[in-house]
C-alpha cells in the first residue's frame, strides 16, 4: 500500500474514532439550543459607538419580534427571503414592527445612557425616515 492510502486511512479512522468518543459523552443527548424570549430584555454590551448601535438594532429586532409574536432569528430570516423561508407578514406589518421597536430601542438607550438625550431626536428621526421597505423587500443586502 502506498503512503498515501495509509494517510487515508488513518484519517478515516481518526474521524470515527472522534465520533465514538462524542457519542459516548452523550452526543445525541444534548438539548436544543433555547431561543430567547424576545419580549424579555436581555443583557447586552454598551460602552463604545459600535456597541451601542449594535446593542440598539437587536434590542429593536427584539422589539419588533415580540410585537410579532416570534422569534428574532424568525424575523430575521424572513427578511432575507432566502430559499425555504417563508415569510408570515406582509411588507407592512413588518415594517411597522420594526420602527416601532428600534424607536423603542433609541429611547431605552437614551434611558440607560448609552446615548446623549440631545441625540435622540436625530436618532428617532432616522428610524423614521429610513427605507425599511427596501430591507423588507429584499432591496438592501443583510450581508453587506
Amino acid at each position: 500500500m502506498k503512503a498515501a492510502a495509509w494517510v487515508l486511512v488513518a484519517l478515516l479512522l481518526s474521524g470515527a474514532a472522534l465520533v465514538g468518543v462524542e457519542l459516548g459523552k452523550g452526543g445525541l443527548d444534548e438539548p436544543a439550543p433555547k431561543i430567547a424570549n424576545p419580549c424579555q430584555p436581555r443583557e447586552g454590551r454598551t460602552g463604545g459607538i459600535d456597541a451601542t448601535i449594535q446593542r440598539i438594532v437587536l434590542d429593536g429586532l427584539d422589539g419588533a419580534a415580540c410585537r410579532l409574536h416570534t422569534s428574532r432569528e424568525e424575523l430575521v430570516l424572513s427578511l432575507g427571503g432566502g430559499v425555504g423561508v417563508t415569510r408570515r407578514w406582509d411588507q407592512h406589518t413588518i415594517e411597522v414592527a420594526l420602527r416601532a421597536g428600534l424607536l423603542r430601542s433609541v429611547d431605552e438607550a437614551v434611558q440607560r445612557g448609552d446615548v446623549p438625550s440631545f441625540l435622540a431626536p436625530a436618532l428617532r428621526q432616522l428610524v423614521e425616515s429610513a427605507p425599511l421597505d427596501q430591507l423588507v423587500r429584499g432591496g438592501i443586502g443583510l450581508l453587506g
